[in-house]
């Protein structure tokens, strides 16, 4: 008899199966890694409502783009000691030819869209298969629930390497959910002389304050901030976020936009942008340099995820899962499958 490993198959939008999926060897350059936990974030909740745009998702398809697992078979080429170890793997797939790869940023490969979890099989099940030069080798102990958040903490990665904060600015984020409170954690390491979470959950406000955020600020009580900042990283993808970033900016300011709204969000004002003197950056995935960076910030302890986590599922509970997520209870931090 063939084994097999169980896996959340979604034919369709809204049409979830869990699948007994043929465990076979890992190909050329590749591993086979049995999952530990995988985290649900918001783009799976667009793969499930049918809400990603077409060229960003091929159905069917196994979500789970974060994830963290161990290695548990290599394939040919690749180094036989990688067996065992702790790890997380990068999304993108890249070409690693292209002018952009070649330059360093990978997220920007100017080869067809292909990512774990959307394009290809992800870690919504017992094993994942990935190329094993995409993986980032975690310590023995590090704790696979807490690893899995280092996706969205790459990202973060990402936006702070653009952002560049030196010790002494004057820095704020805005919205408090996994993403703004791992950017609360990985700035308040930049030694900031204030550090401003806008957010109108209490409970994440706290957190934050615990992670190193000197004020915290609902929307409304943000226009106190105005023009404050020396730098500004937007994380809530809400209608109004972005534009609430511009503002929060001082003139000759930095902005990074991180979150991905809907269509129908309000506009940032050109003017505003040229007048103010601002610079305007945009950050989608994390290239390699921004997973490395995360990888050793996790490693060295500036990054703590695992408190992020309110609610861990087997497989089975894959549909309720999702829907825990951008349901809009306010209890409901980091879902996880545990495989």
């Amino acid at each position: 008899m063939t084994p097999a490993y169980r896996a959340v198959v979604l034919d369709a939008p809204g049409a979830a199966r869990i699948a007994e999926v043929p465990l076979a060897a890992p190909g050329p350059g590749e591993v086979r890694v049995r999952v530990r936990a995988a985290g649900i974030c918001g783009s799976d909740r667009e793969v499930y409502d049918g809400t990603r745009p077409a060229p960003y998702v091929r159905y069917p398809v196994t979500p789970g783009h974060e994830w963290a697992g161990t290695v548990d078979a290599t394939g040919a080429g690749v180094d036989p000691g990688l067996a065992g170890r702790t790890v997380v793997a990068e999304g993108f797939v890249s070409c690693r030819t292209c002018e952009r790869c070649r330059a360093g940023e990978t997220s920007l490969c100017t080869a067809p869209y292909d990512e774990t979890g959307f394009t290809r099989p992800g870690a919504f099940a017992e094993y994942v298969y990935v190329p094993a030069r995409l993986l980032h080798v975690l310590p023995d102990d590090a704790d696979p629930r807490a690893a899995a958040l280092l996706e969205p903490a790459a990202v973060i990665a990402a936006a702070v390497l653009t952002a560049r904060p030196r010790p002494a600015e004057r820095i704020a984020v805005v919205g408090g959910g996994t993403l703004g409170l791992l950017a609360v954690q990985l700035l308040a390491a930049h030694s900031p002389a204030a550090l401003l979470l806008v957010e109108p959950r209490g409970e994440r406000a706290r957190q934050a304050r615990g992670f190193g955020a000197t004020a915290t600020a609902t929307p409304a009580e943000a226009d106190a901030y105005t023009g404050a900042h020396d730098l500004v990283l937007e994380t809530a993808g809400a209608p109004g976020s972005a534009a609430r970033a511009v503002t929060l900016a001082r003139r000759g300011g930095r902005v990074v936009l991180t979150g991905i709204p809907k269509p129908g969000a309000h506009g940032v004002d050109p003017v505003d942008l040229a007048l103010r003197q601002l610079t305007l950056h945009g950050v989608f995935g994390a290239p390699s340099a921004a997973w490395s960076y995360a990888v050793r910030a996790f490693g060295a302890g500036l990054l703590a995820p695992a408190p992020l986590i309110t609610h861990e599922l087997p497989l089975e509970d894959y549909d309720k899962a999702v829907h825990l997520v951008g349901g809009g209870d306010p209890t409901v931090g980091k879902v996880l499958l545990r495989p």
